[in-house]
């Protein structure tokens, strides 16, 4: 095995950051569509706003768990580059390998996140079509 560098967990900085960025941007999203629902719901108890609001909170809890599996990634990518500066080399490998794992984790919650949102669009689309 080659020997993992500072350069190595430095390049998913970047990745990393604008995965957070985006992780950000859904959150506050999803805190907009959350503060509208509340008033639709306020000013009429409908059935329809009760499922919205349960598929938006499932939403926003995958998105709290991806922001979290992302930021212990950039943590360990953090590190993993203080174990090589202090010449850790073995841990720093298996730091870093975690690292990576979380990130895998963050972004297999992100599909399935992707997957609910879409689930949840088609059924707007279908109350249109059939309208």
């Amino acid at each position: 095995m080659e020997e993992l560098t500072l350069t190595t967990p430095a390049v998913l900085f970047s990745a990393i950051s604008l995965i957070m960025l985006a992780y950000t941007n859904r959150f506050l999203a999803y805190a907009a569509v959350v503060r509208s629902l509340h008033d639709k719901y306020l000013k009429k108890k409908d059935k329809q706003l009760i499922k919205q609001i349960e598929n938006i909170k499932r939403r926003l809890y995958l998105t709290r768990a991806m922001q979290i599996y992302g930021i212990s990634s950039l943590l360990l990518c953090v590190l993993t580059m203080f174990l090589i500066y202090i010449k850790q080399q073995t841990i720093a490998v298996w730091v870093f390998g975690t690292a990576l794992v979380l990130l895998i984790i963050s972004l297999t919650l992100l599909i399935k996140e992707i997957q609910i949102s879409v689930r949840a669009l088609e059924h707007h689309i279908s109350d249109i079509e059939n309208n």
